[in-house]
């Protein structure tokens, strides 16, 4: 079994990481671009786990080295993820669903997260020839954090970092130049049905759905379907038609409004663009919906956002 067995239909991102520890030649930096859910992060486990074996098992990483890097515990490795920021501490995102958090914007990554990169590098490995960091959803970073990183860029000493985000095109251009791109592609159907029947998650494939939803993303896919089950049937069922009435459309705002926090309701949004999309063929319910994403994301009133949305399309649907 190779490093990377586990990693499904992404031949051509295998091949350059292999290539690199087999000829030895390791860059400092390396841009992991794809859609989420294709098997980035899966391939940046693995990869660090062979750049973190010691000198004489290069090549193929002991069990233990392994299971310390899935674990995140392993003194050279380094994680970072986006984070929320309530009551003055940093939350990751399962951390705040666990505690409940509302969260009203997106997690990103801080300028103090980059300073503990930085920190962390300062001192030399203590057991693998190199340092691993490795930034999840890295084109969150905010400007300052960029600009942080940047600097670490430039003189890494004995380490990788690993960067995982959508595209090139959502960093800035100075990080991307200082990094190797591996690209990750979405997956054709025959692959992401291997992946969710290994995965546990086969049931998903009786949903087209959330397959479409997916694109061709088995962890977005996953992520739908954990979505949807989050949601009270009753309520998305009452969201996936038009509203019969103007009280019906006030009550469902209220509902959406109080049910669900932003992240959720955006989802939603997405969900409800395919859902009308399928079948009720007409393009004003879409407008309605697109305009609510904009009103989200500026921060406007979650529960005026839904209730002008719900009346708008009431008034399409009216004779």
């Amino acid at each position: 079994m190779t490093a990377f067995s586990a990693l499904i239909g992404q031949s051509q991102a295998v091949e350059l990481l292999n290539s690199a520890i087999a000829q030895n030649r390791v860059a400092p930096a390396y841009l992991f671009a794809g859609a989420p859910g294709v098997g980035r992060s899966l391939a940046a486990r693995h990869f660090a786990g062979l750049l973190l074996a010691p000198l004489n098992q290069v090549g193929q990483p002991s069990k233990t080295i392994s299971a310390r890097v899935q674990q995140s515990n392993h003194p050279d490795l380094f994680w970072v993820e986006p984070t929320y920021l309530h009551q003055g501490k940093r939350l990751s995102a399962a951390e705040a669903t666990e505690q409940g958090v509302k969260r009203k914007s997106p997690p990103e990554i801080r300028l103090e997260q980059v300073r503990e990169i930085a920190r962390f590098l300062g001192r030399p490995p203590l057991e693998a020839p190199r340092s691993v960091v490795v930034l999840e959803d890295a084109e969150t970073m905010a400007e300052a954090a960029a600009n942080g990183l940047l600097k670490t860029l430039e003189e890494p000493g004995r380490a990788t970092l690993i960067l995982i985000a959508p595209s090139a095109e959502s960093l800035l251009p100075t990080l991307v130049s200082r990094c190797q791109r591996i690209p990750f592609r979405r997956l054709d159907r025959e692959a992401i049905a291997q992946v969710l029947t290994q995965t546990g998650n086969g049931e998903i494939l009786q949903h087209p759905e959330v397959l479409a939803l997916a694109q061709g993303s088995p962890g977005e896919a996953i992520a739908q379907w954990q979505q949807i089950q989050a949601i009270p049937p009753e309520l998305l069922e009452a969201v996936t038609q038009p509203p019969q009435s103007l009280r019906n459309a006030l009550d469902l705002a209220r509902q959406v409004a109080q049910v669900l926090d932003t992240e959720s309701q955006l989802w939603l949004l997405d969900y409800l663009q395919y859902h009308y999309w399928e079948t009720q063929r007409q393009p004003a319910y879409l407008h309605h919906l697109e305009k609510a994403r904009r009103y989200l994301r500026q921060y406007v009133q979650p529960r005026l956002v839904w209730e002008v949305t719900f009346l708008g399309m009431k008034g399409e649907a009216m004779p």
